[in-house]
């Protein structure tokens, strides 16, 4: 059996939500390949059968396939009954026993990326909270395969084939230093502990790759809001703005800005952005 990647463990998770959430007896779902066109049916919750492990749909096909043709939620209330949609995968939906059926497609970047299930055993429709719960389960896989597509395009810009020249080295160190503020002002706004803690990590790891020029990294011990503050700092922002991206008073942020300093040996702001990224706290 293959190891499970993130993205199917995210999937795994949401389905578990999505028949905790609407008591669906029957959820299931998987990714689209890398060309776009099948879903493969990957992660089961619920289900009696096989009949639905690995299945491949096709963009267009079934109802999955419709969902991902279209890009929007699908529902049918009787599905081998369903003149909606067509019937290439009846034997499987058979087999398992389902009747009413819905799919709802996770999009990233306007790309349908997978699709989520929930079903019943009976004819009857699926009502607006079934939906809704489905959907919420499909934006909360959408938030983390953004989050990841961030953070590996983050690593990889780090990682570049070896040192660029002049303005074109500064400028991408400048794009992952806005980025890494972005992300760690994503994740306090991140429900899901999990993933917010993966996020965290990869800011860690962005925050370690010290340019060449920066010098060795020293201990400093500073609290996690205070290294939000700095990256806000260091991309820019005034105190106000500071407190608006973070979600803070302007008091807060400059309370926080003010300890930071402190621990870190700075007399000005600029002083402290530059010992952040010389002791590895800040990219």
């Amino acid at each position: 059996m293959a190891a499970d990647t993130a993205e199917s463990v995210e999937v795994r998770a949401a389905l578990v939500r999505l028949r905790r959430a609407t008591g669906l007896p029957v959820a299931f779902g998987g990714l689209v390949d890398p060309g776009g066109r099948l879903v493969r049916i990957s992660e089961l919750s619920g289900t009696a059968t096989p009949a639905l492990s690995a299945l491949a749909v096709s963009s267009g096909n079934g109802l999955g396939g419709k969902a991902v043709a279209l890009a929007r939620p699908c529902a049918v209330s009787d599905y081998p009954a369903s003149r909606q949609i067509s019937h290439e995968y009846d034997t499987a939906v058979a087999t398992e026993g389902l009747c009413s059926v819905l799919a709802v497609p996770v999009v990233v970047r306007r790309r349908v990326r997978g699709v989520l299930y929930g079903a019943l055993r009976t004819a009857r429709p699926l009502g607006d909270r079934a939906l809704g719960a489905a959907v919420a389960a499909a934006r909360d896989v959408e938030q983390a395969l953004v989050v990841r597509d961030e953070a590996r395009d983050l690593l990889d810009a780090v990682r570049g084939p070896g040192p660029a020249a002049g303005a074109a080295k500064d400028a991408a160190w400048e794009e992952v230093r806005e980025a890494h503020g972005a992300l760690r002002a994503l994740a306090p706004r991140i429900a899901d502990p999990r993933l917010r803690a993966e996020l965290l990590s990869v800011c860690g790891r962005l925050a370690g790759a010290v340019a060449p020029s920066a010098g060795a990294p020293r201990e400093v011990g500073l609290a996690p809001r205070e290294v939000d503050v700095l990256a806000c700092v260091a991309a820019g922002a005034t105190n106000a703005a500071a407190a608006e991206r973070l979600g803070l008073r302007p008091e807060t942020v400059k309370g926080y800005l003010r300890s930071a300093m402190r621990r870190l040996g700075a007399h000005t702001r600029l002083e402290a952005v530059v010992a952040a990224r010389r002791a590895g706290v800040l990219p």
